[in-house]
């Protein structure tokens, strides 16, 4: 038999098509992966923003500003889809710009 889900436990989770998700990451570079993870969201979600971070402890090739454009430009045929860059907590970015969800991936 199996148990009957309780608060917070093995609930169903029905998403609205125009919810929002966050996928954050510093992209240095953005692969094909990060883009396939975007489409996905984007046709699940209707609405998904891209945020840019900085990890002091994690040096990178390009500097932020030149990731932002190259994701604008690699999304530019995706309405819904924006791409801000973003200092500090992710939870705080998220909640500040209205996110449902964070969209993540799964590596192996």
């Amino acid at each position: 038999m199996r148990p009957r889900p309780g608060p917070g436990i093995c609930e169903p989770v029905t998403m609205s098509p125009m919810a929002k998700a966050v996928f954050a990451g510093t992209f240095d570079p953005i692969t094909n992966g990060h883009l396939d993870l975007i489409r996905r969201g984007h046709a699940l979600l209707g609405s998904v923003l891209i945020g840019v971070g900085t990890r002091n402890a994690k040096s990178t090739m390009m500097p932020r500003e030149e990731r932002v454009t190259l994701i604008r430009e690699a999304v530019a045929g995706l309405d819904g889809v924006t791409v801000e860059p973003f200092d500090g907590l992710l939870v705080e970015f998220a909640k500040a710009h209205g996110a449902d969800v964070l969209l993540r991936g799964v590596r192996t």
